[in-house]
């Protein structure tokens, strides 16, 4: 095995043909060139479409034919680099081959899954060998759950700084969210649908708030799932169900765990939409849980489910227009309170569309942090984007990629 200052590239973009690899290639390109200090190369199973990436997107990078079932192919991409970072969804159809490869290398990975069910066992099958060959392997580093995991370890930080005390409990609130989804989340959400549908092992594992802690510490405080419209103390308005919850606030409970739980072991968190207030309000939070629920319930049921992703959804490499991830944007409220009642409030915005034109910039960014990491200070494993990255990765996406880090109260 190469040592890491010996390989070819600092950095893979794997699944560069995908709608969201395209995005990155694009923002590789003008953040760092094509022929600058980052050394960095596309990858696919596809030669005239990575061609095709490169003619639009300006890559004109070195381009690595290797197949996401391709073992051997996968090896060898894993000890050409530094780092890898991955657009290729789902990724528990299509992610594990790497994510071995990768853990078995010593190279840094990065990725934007959204599936906790694929992330659990990603993380039981690989995380000695990682922690062994000092890889250094970030999930959810999108939309999902950049701005959650590090806007709660943002609040945190500001309340210690304010109170000398962190928050034992922390609610985001969606005030604003504006975009579109593409044809490759929706393929992840219906295959995660179809494996939930027929296995209750996966149903199980999909409600534990506690599936991605370590083995040791898979247990904890009852936490919070909203399901149905609420009226709500922290923000004072109408709520409903979050659709990203159920990913977002497992990462942040494996931050916690990571980090020992210095912020108690009570410590709770929860998501939710706001809808607004008065009797306007709370008939929105109505609606919108209801179609939540509704779809969830289609998409559960086999028939239904391909009837959905035949002639209603986008289709993988589709996506919202230029147009449209130009005039996206997020709004995320944290309500933080200590335990003896002292309350912060911190705020998370994003100028573009949340899931692509922010994602595509927060992987980026994230990506390349990863080749600034001193193994002294972080270790081989399966990291999230706060213990990995913490106050680096928020000073960033600061300057770079439009998302902005505040204190409201």
């Amino acid at each position: 095995m190469k040592r890491n200052s010996d390989r070819p590239f600092d950095l893979i973009v794997f699944g560069a043909t995908s709608f969201v690899g395209q995005l990155l290639c694009r923002y590789l390109v003008e953040r760092h060139g094509t022929s600058g200090a980052l050394t960095w190369a596309i990858a696919g199973r596809d030669a005239a479409k990575l061609d095709q990436v490169a003619q639009n997107t300006g890559a004109e990078v070195e381009r690595i034919i290797a197949d996401a079932s391709d073992r051997q192919a996968l090896n060898e991409l894993a000890e050409s680099t530094r780092v890898v970072v991955s657009t290729v969804g789902p990724y528990a159809l299509y992610g594990s081959e790497l994510i071995a490869a990768v853990a078995a290398a010593g190279t840094d990975y990065c990725d934007l899954t959204g599936e906790p069910q694929w992330m659990r066992a990603m993380i039981d099958a690989h995380s000695e060998t990682a922690a062994a060959s000092g890889a250094r392997i970030v999930h959810a580093c999108g939309f999902d759950s950049i701005p959650s995991d590090l806007g709660v370890w943002f609040t945190q930080q500001q309340s210690i700084e304010r109170f000398d005390s962190p928050c034992d409990h922390v609610a985001m609130r969606v005030y604003a969210m504006k975009g579109g989804a593409s044809g490759g989340t929706i393929a992840s959400m219906m295959n995660l649908m179809e494996e939930a549908a027929a296995d209750p092992e996966v149903r199980r594992l999909l409600a534990d708030p506690y599936v991605l802690a370590p083995k040791q510490m898979r247990s904890g405080v009852e936490q919070r799932e909203l399901t149905a419209p609420t009226h709500d103390a922290a923000s004072g308005q109408w709520i409903a169900p979050f659709v990203m919850a159920a990913v977002n606030t497992r990462v942040v409970q494996r931050t916690h765990a990571l980090l020992g739980r210095p912020w108690g072991q009570d410590f709770q968190y929860e998501e939710a939409m706001v809808t607004g207030s008065g009797f306007v309000g709370g008939l929105k939070a109505a609606g919108l849980s209801a179609g939540i629920l509704g779809g969830m319930g289609l998409a559960a049921l086999s028939p239904t489910r391909k009837l959905l992703s035949q002639f209603v959804l986008p289709k993988p490499g589709e996506g919202p227009s230029p147009q449209a991830q130009l005039a996206g944007s997020f709004d995320l409220r944290f309500f933080g309170l200590t335990p003896t009642g002292r309350a912060i409030r911190t705020q998370v915005t994003g100028d573009r569309d949340p899931g692509y034109g922010c994602t595509a910039r927060m992987l980026g960014e994230a990506a390349v942090t990863l080749l600034d990491l001193d193994p002294q200070e972080v270790g081989g494993g399966f990291l999230t984007p706060a213990t990995a990255f913490g106050d680096r990765l928020i000073e960033h996406l600061e300057a770079h990629a439009g998302v902005q880090f505040s204190v409201l109260i």
